[in-house]
């Protein structure tokens, strides 16, 4: 599956130091990195063609933000709310994501390579043309997600919840769990190693002995 990459300047400005938010405001062409930011509360915040490089936020409310030609490098952002938020465009690169909340968000050319994303919430969200590459989601909710092409390689999945979700296309089969929160409706048409069946058969009322 081919993701767009961020169509990001070579050249960003390193303006002022970021100290805080301001809600619908736009950030563009930046770089902003080294910073860390608590107790943000804002809304409708746009962010194009923005680098963010060792940024930290820590319990903050970031809702019906945009990002879009947007690269995330050793950042932490979790437990942050993002929720509702669209991205477009957009890389996440070793970044600590714990608990984070993307809950009815909107991703469109997203990749998540190489971060922590245990109990990170993408409830009710709309995932297009995204993947996760040796990504740690243990605990991860998924459920009742809008699906159009998503990959998962070489992912610790772990406890992941799907329930309500169409997993149909979707590959788990280089991806490591001992259990997922689903039923056979949801996984219906996944690919999963042979290995990985013994997972499930308690869902079809099977006991092995």
């Amino acid at each position: 599956m081919k993701i767009e990459k961020p169509k990001l300047q070579q050249q960003l400005l390193e303006a002022e130091p970021v100290y805080a938010l301001e809600s619908k405001t736009e950030y563009k062409d930046r770089l902003i990195e080294n910073i860390t930011l608590d107790l943000q509360e804002v809304s409708k915040v746009s962010f194009e063609n923005v680098l963010f490089r060792h940024v930290t936020i820590l319990e903050s409310t970031l809702e019906h933000c945009e990002f879009t030609d947007v690269r995330f490098e050793h950042c932490d952002f979790s437990n942050v709310n993002l929720q509702d938020s669209f991205m477009h465009r957009t890389q996440w690169l070793n970044c600590k994501l714990v608990g984070t909340d993307f809950s009815g968000s909107r991703w469109q050319n997203v990749s998540v390579l190489q971060s922590i994303c245990d109990y990170s919430s993408f409830r009710f969200a709309h995932l297009k043309q995204v993947e996760y590459a040796e990504c740690s989601l243990a605990g991860a909710d998924f459920a009742y997600l809008k699906l159009q092409k998503i990959a998962l390689s070489l992912c610790k999945m772990d406890q992941v919840i799907f329930t309500g979700t169409a997993m149909k296309g979707m590959d788990l089969s280089d991806c490591d769990f001992d259990a997922l929160l689903l039923t056979l409706e949801d996984l219906a048409g996944c690919a999963i190693a042979p290995h990985q069946a013994a997972s499930f058969v308690g869902l079809m009322g099977l006991i092995i002995k």
